[in-house]
């Protein structure tokens, strides 16, 4: 069963260079699953990738704009995701050092069907993990938890000391998920050769505070 077309929308307002030059990434993450990589469009050419249907995803660039739009084609359950839209900023610091930080510009959520779930409680995240991934010269850690109510969370990034991680880090909004409750994701990004050092994701919700590492 299918249910019509949907158009996801990106405004990349802060993007200084050329737009036309700028690698754009879309990304799917399903319910209890990491984030995969959809497809990107790089110089006009978009490049679908081999788990998911070419014919049925498209993009328009509105370049005067700064606008990446996601056409979807025959919704179905099957896409009931978030969806998230990202570049890769690239820039010196102060050493010189040529390095890359993923933004994550806008998240999506496409649900089927609609929930009517309104029996909440109060109820601890169900799930919570830490996903890796490896780009270039980059590691990128994802924390996802998933499942609690209320939707008051606090999420961080700590080091071994408990100190708190602020740099290359993403925080992504709250979002509605299954059975009326929420879930939340957080991005750390850090060098590829940073390997001798433990980080963790540290979240506070209710009464109960969690750290999670990379397994």
């Amino acid at each position: 069963m299918s249910q019509g077309t949907a158009r996801l929308q990106c405004h990349f307002k802060d993007v200084s260079a050329n737009f036309d030059n700028t690698v754009i990434h879309w990304y799917q993450q399903k319910e209890n699953r990491e984030p995969v990589r959809m497809l990107y469009i790089s110089s006009g050419t978009t490049t679908v990738e081999n788990n998911f249907q070419r014919n049925r995803y498209m993009v328009q660039n509105l370049s005067n704009q700064k606008i990446c739009i996601l056409i979807i084609k025959n919704i179905g359950p099957d896409d009931a995701a978030t969806y998230y839209c990202a570049y890769w900023d690239s820039h010196y610091d102060r050493k010189q050092i040529y390095c890359h930080t993923l933004l994550i510009l806008l998240c999506f959520v496409i649900s089927f069907p609609p929930n009517t779930n309104t029996d909440k409680g109060n109820s601890k995240p169900e799930n919570s993990e830490i996903l890796q991934t490896k780009h270039k010269d980059q590691l990128l850690y994802v924390c996802l938890i998933e499942n609690f109510y209320p939707e008051v969370i606090r999420v961080q990034w700590v080091d071994e000391a408990n100190k708190e991680v602020t740099k290359n880090v993403i925080k992504g909004d709250v979002w509605k998920s299954t059975n009326d409750k929420y879930s939340v994701s957080t991005w750390l990004t850090l060098p590829g050769n940073t390997t001798n050092k433990n980080y963790y994701c540290k979240y506070d919700h209710e009464s109960t505070t969690i750290l999670k590492t990379h397994q």
